[in-house]
């Protein structure tokens, strides 16, 4: 009976661990514990054969239940069986005293792991029995002798064995007289330097030494062994030895682990990689070749891609057809295979080219329950299963290794990619050229798509033929000839058809790829060709060209489309405010030729200031740019002083076209007209930033003017700009009741009224120069 303790929080992975040693046939009883708690106060009640421990709890964790373990039963065999044991930790753990560690999704390995490690505890008690036994009687010591487990060898001083027990003799392949009939030096391996004459010192000193030796068996095999050795009272040797075969392939394969797992945390690429584990193979293995096998995307078969050794030189970019070879057979049932008679086997593909190298073994690349791939090795000496395990291992490793790296370099691809998708969006709404957005795009679809050249067509939707937009990485210029009717090539049926169309071997496709004369120049062999779309409707066609042979995956395509989405949203985006500011343009001119039309028909109402509004407008307009106005604002200007008197609409006739003085009622209505073009002009969006002159001409620099008796400054600039022109224009214009003015006479006058009547700013800046004004030129 096999008592277990069991540190796991997880009821169902407990449960079918218990399933798993059930299925093997041992026979045990299980203590599971789901805490720190429950397994230390569990740990101190002893009793247990065995400790099996995950490594990450809730609230507690493998390591500290090992550490603990050692300090209270360091006798007690610890094993890791745990789904979130990385590489280091199970590397710390086991140089921390657990026995091995076995992965939940290997729970295949649990019962040889819990086999070993019962088989070497209870080797250890034996022996520790026998000795006890040697030191407490030498009655039992024959009887003990005989049934343990390790040989046990007796020598005389000269070396000569004496004795030899069952097991020995069954370890090394000899028979008890054969034994009898050998020394020491027989049984060791020149090459073996860990004994020596200062060692056979202590021994006859009176110490007991321990120390790891290879024996050469009867078969002339090496065989590891442990030995304990004393000198007995009667002068003879004793010598406790145990075949620790299993522990030390152990141990090699934990160093290999180690050795591979170091050396692949400085890998950063899948060709570093692969490099290691294909060196590691051929040192580990003493093989002449190793090589991995990955899956032909093109032909469905296999392909031998790297290799190491003679063998494997021979078979780099070997193509294994589909259902042939052994690694089909090893990656279509994820099973290891083994055969040191390879040559013989009529499943091995291309046999004549392992020479005398026929012993050989393959092994699955198992990731996330994923077949990527396979290893195999092959060397003259026969393989072994222990070297079939240890190679499993190393493969089990290094498909970690290659899956973390793959997503290390999806997730730096996908990064790359959103970093060009991101430079698209800048670019799309940054600027509304279309010619620059396109250029950035296709920069980014040569960069990201790796493709040597690529070009943007747009739909004529008169004619329907595709013709040349934009374009980057082509040799000659005949590319922007193109002009494509749809359905015609592979651009006209992707724009046809609504859908990614590709063009394999372009060169033999006997007039099919119809723009023939970029074949003689260009060297292309592969075309693709994707709509752009825009709510459903076509606007081009995004073309990519290669001149070698290529294999796009899924996230390729993927890719490429999202770039093709991005060209049409960049192209619909530049008609729509093309469209936009034509719409925008015509727009404003029937404004203003509105306005103007408003204007003229004032002018006609009052026969007495006719040819007033053009003549104020041009006026204002040249003094707005003698004070540095922007254009927006001389825009606005411009309409406001056409507008200026559209509030005498709402004066009446008889008051307007008086010959005479007006009396003070009817004064006060004349002065309501700034009012009147307020109510008439404010609704009008369009006309608001205008309103300025029409409310507020009349108004004066110290207060005394209307509708509102603004003061200074509060009195909006194109106002105060305006009132100064609109008085010279008055004053040297003829009335019915009095003669224009001369100019000397005006320009005193608006002086006199500086500060008064206009902003002295305005003055100065009017006064200046008095030959600056294009009416002084032709007269008031």
């Amino acid at each position: 009976m096999i008592y277990i303790l069991h540190l796991e929080d997880d009821p169902v992975d407990a449960e079918l661990i218990q399933v798993t040693l059930t299925s093997a046939g041992l026979v045990f009883k299980i203590d599971w514990v789901q805490t720190g708690d429950e397994f230390s106060q569990a740990l101190r009640r002893g009793g247990y054969n065995l400790i099996l421990a995950d490594y990450r709890l809730p609230s507690y964790d493998g390591m500290s239940a090992l550490l603990l373990e050692q300090e209270w039963r360091p006798d007690v065999p610890f094993i890791f069986v745990s789904g979130t044991l990385g590489e280091d930790a199970a590397i710390e753990g086991l140089t921390k005293g657990a026995i091995d560690y076995v992965p939940k999704t290997k729970l295949s390995r649990l019962v040889p792991a819990v086999k070993r490690a019962l088989s070497e505890t209870e080797n250890q008690k034996k022996r520790k029995q026998a000795e006890d036994a040697l030191k407490d009687s030498e009655e039992r010591y024959r009887t003990l002798i005989e049934q343990a487990s390790d040989g046990i060898f007796l020598a005389d001083p000269q070396r000569n064995f004496v004795d030899v027990n069952p097991s020995g003799c069954n370890m090394l392949g000899y028979t008890r007289e054969e034994m009898l009939k050998l020394n020491m030096k027989d049984l060791t391996d020149a090459r073996d330097k860990s004994i020596s004459p200062l060692r056979f010192d202590e021994l006859y000193s009176g110490q007991v030494i321990l120390l790891e030796k290879k024996l050469i068996t009867k078969s002339g095999a090496l065989l590891p062994v442990e030995i304990s050795g004393k000198v007995l009272d009667n002068g003879n040797m004793q010598g406790i030895v145990r075949d620790i075969t299993e522990r030390k392939q152990h141990e090699r394969e934990r160093e290999a682990i180690i050795t591979v797992s170091a050396a692949l945390r400085q890998a950063t690429t899948r060709t570093e990689i692969l490099n290691i584990i294909l060196d590691q193979l051929v040192d580990m293995f003493d093989s002449d070749g190793a090589m991995l096998v990955l899956p032909n995307l093109q032909t469905g078969g296999f392909i031998d891609e790297m290799g190491r050794g003679a063998v494997a030189e021979r078979m780099i970019g070997l193509n294994i057809p589909l259902g042939k070879g052994v690694c089909n057979w090893v990656v279509t049932n994820k099973k290891p295979y083994l055969n040191n008679h390879a040559e013989n086997d009529p499943f091995f593909y291309r046999p004549d080219l392992l020479g005398a190298s026929h012993c050989l073994a393959s092994v699955p690349l198992i990731t996330q329950d994923q077949t990527i791939g396979a290893l195999w090795i092959a060397r003259k000496a026969d393989i072994l299963e222990q070297d079939l395990r240890l190679l499993n291992a190393i493969a089990d490793i290094a498909a970690n290794a290659i899956r973390r790296v793959k997503l290390y370099e999806q997730t730096e691809l996908q990064l790359r990619h959103l970093l060009a998708l991101h430079q698209i969006d800048i670019a799309i709404s940054s600027n509304f050229d279309a010619n620059v957005t396109l250029n950035v795009i296709l920069n980014n679809v040569k960069n990201e798509l790796e493709v040597d050249a690529a070009s943007i067509l747009l739909l004529d939707p008169i004619t329907h033929t595709l013709d040349y937009a934009a374009g980057i990485g082509f040799r000659t210029r005949r590319i922007e000839q193109s002009n494509v009717k749809l359905g015609d090539g592979c651009a006209g049926r992707a724009a046809q058809e609504y859908r990614t169309v590709s063009f394999q071997d372009i060169g033999q496709m006997d007039g099919a790829f119809i723009r023939s004369s970029l074949l003689a120049c260009e060297e292309f062999v592969l075309q693709y060709a994707t709509p752009l779309m825009v709510k459903g409707h076509v606007k081009g066609v995004l073309e990519l060209f290669h001149r070698k042979v290529f294999e796009p995956e899924m996230e390729w395509l993927d890719y490429y489309e999202t770039l093709a989405t991005q060209a049409a949203i960049a192209i619909e985006n530049a008609s729509l405010l093309e469209n936009l500011q034509r719409s925008n343009a015509e727009l404003m001119l029937a404004y203003d030729a509105t306005i103007e039309g408003w204007s003229r028909a004032l002018d006609l109402r009052d026969k007495e200031t006719e040819g007033h509004t053009q003549r104020v407008a041009e006026m204002a307009l040249a003094l707005a740019e003698k004070i540095g106005m922007s254009e927006v604002e001389k825009q606005h200007l411009w309409r406001g002083a056409l507008l200026h008197d559209i509030g005498k609409m709402g004066v009446p006739d008889s008051i307007l076209h008086k010959p005479g003085p007006l009396s003070e009622a009817e004064k006060e209505i004349m002065r309501q007209h700034p009012i009147f073009a307020y109510q008439m002009l404010s609704p009008i969006i369009y006309l608001k930033p205008a309103l300025d002159i029409p409310y507020c001409h009349h108004e004066k620099w110290d207060g005394n003017g209307y509708p509102r008796g603004l003061k200074g400054e509060d009195i909006p600039l194109p106002a105060r700009l305006f009132a100064v022109v609109d008085v010279f224009d008055a004053l040297t214009s003829d009335r019915p009741y009095r003669k224009a003015w001369t100019r000397e006479k005006v320009y005193r006058h608006i002086e006199e009224q500086t500060g008064k009547h206009f902003d002295p700013q305005i003055v100065k800046i009017f006064l200046e120069d008095k030959h600056f004004q294009k009416w002084d030129e032709d007269g008031a």
